[in-house]
């Protein structure tokens, strides 16, 4: 009754850059600037995972930030489920816990390039709370999940009887979000079809920047590619529609787009090289004078990986922003200020 591992299953994971770059925080209320062409980001990121099989059809795994992106103040729990492979024996498994949506089509934790896949981020795919359950059916992979569709930042005290409780309430509304894939192999190429719907609490204040009390419609679908060239290089796609209702007027549809598509050649044991190109148009959103014109993106990154030993590998990226850059128009600094060039050099070792 008792399957415990000989020691505690931990590992360690850190990342230390030196980045020059173009872009700045600009405040959008004010316009003040903070520029600096060179970042000594070090470290970028501490985290400290675990996971382990806790029966033979339960594991868990989870991951907790120590630091990131220079926030050193706090430990914050991102990754965090429990997983059965064959719930009550029907071959179905399930997932519970804390997630990112966008890991049944490409999982953003594992991507070569230090670059992000940033539709998922912009569409709010990553990060969240619920469940999911698949099923394979000959070729076909089938998933399905509900979200509280608010992320894992929030909570709130429970206080219904005039008084707190020590139990809180982790999502803002009564509906839950549902997603789902489905996807197989064709031809070599694996292709996926995503869908997402739910709710989003809607943009308000100024330039957008504060989250108001309605509870507006949130919608993506989309495809998912991926195949191999070869037996070294490895190409995937994601296409991805978002259609959010009302979410800054009422009475008023919001739709736009986003995409990437990136190649990953494995030169030799040493040295990996990447191709990442990443396209969003803010589409209904442009003109809002709110920071969502910023969806817009036209960027490509190349990046190059040197692995030292199989746990510690070094990393020289550029990104080439493609996209013009634009003045203030309304009445706050939003849209695409400044370029978002950069260079990068650093390491990302494990143990």
């Amino acid at each position: 009754m008792l399957a415990l591992p000989d020691s505690v299953p931990l590992a360690l994971r850190t990342q230390a850059f030196v980045q020059a770059r173009e872009a700045e925080t600009i405040d959008v209320i004010n316009g003040d600037t903070i520029t600096a062409d060179t970042d000594f980001q070090s470290p970028y990121l501490i985290k400290l995972l675990s996971s382990a099989p806790l029966s033979d059809h339960i594991s868990y795994y989870f991951y907790a930030i120590f630091a990131e992106k220079g926030d050193n103040g706090s430990v914050i729990v991102e990754d965090a489920w429990f997983s059965h492979d064959d719930v009550f024996g029907s071959d179905v498994s399930l997932m519970l816990g804390q997630f990112q949506v966008s890991d049944l089509m490409f999982p953003r934790e594992t991507r070569l390039t230090f670059q992000d896949f940033m539709v998922y981020r912009m569409a709010g795919l990553t990060y969240d709370r619920g469940t999911i359950f698949g099923y394979t059916a000959g070729p076909v992979d089938i998933s399905l999940g509900l979200v509280n569709g608010n992320g894992i930042s929030e909570n709130y005290t429970i206080n219904s009887p005039g008084y707190k409780r020590s139990d809180h309430l982790l999502d803002n509304n009564s509906g839950k979000s549902v997603f789902g894939r489905v996807g197989g192999d064709i031809a070599g190429v694996n292709l996926g079809l995503f869908g997402y719907s739910g709710t989003q609490k809607n943009a308000t204040g100024m330039a957008g920047t504060d989250s108001g009390d309605r509870d507006t419609d949130k919608i993506s679908y989309g495809v998912d590619l991926s195949g191999k060239f070869g037996d070294k290089t490895y190409w995937f796609a994601q296409f991805l529609q978002n259609d959010w209702d009302e979410f800054i007027n009422v009475d008023t549809k919001y739709s736009w787009f986003g995409s990437f598509i990136g190649v990953d050649y494995i030169h030799s044991d040493r040295w990996a090289y990447s191709l990442l190109y990443n396209y969003a148009d803010a589409n209904d959103l442009k003109n809002t004078d709110t920071v969502y014109e910023g969806i817009d993106i036209n960027s490509v990154t190349l990046s190059a990986s040197y692995y030292f030993m199989r746990n510690v590998k070094g990393v020289i990226e550029v990104n080439l922003d493609l996209l013009d850059t634009v003045d203030k128009v309304g009445t706050y600094w939003t849209g695409h200020l400044t370029g978002e060039n950069y260079a990068l050099i650093g390491f990302d070792a494990a143990f």
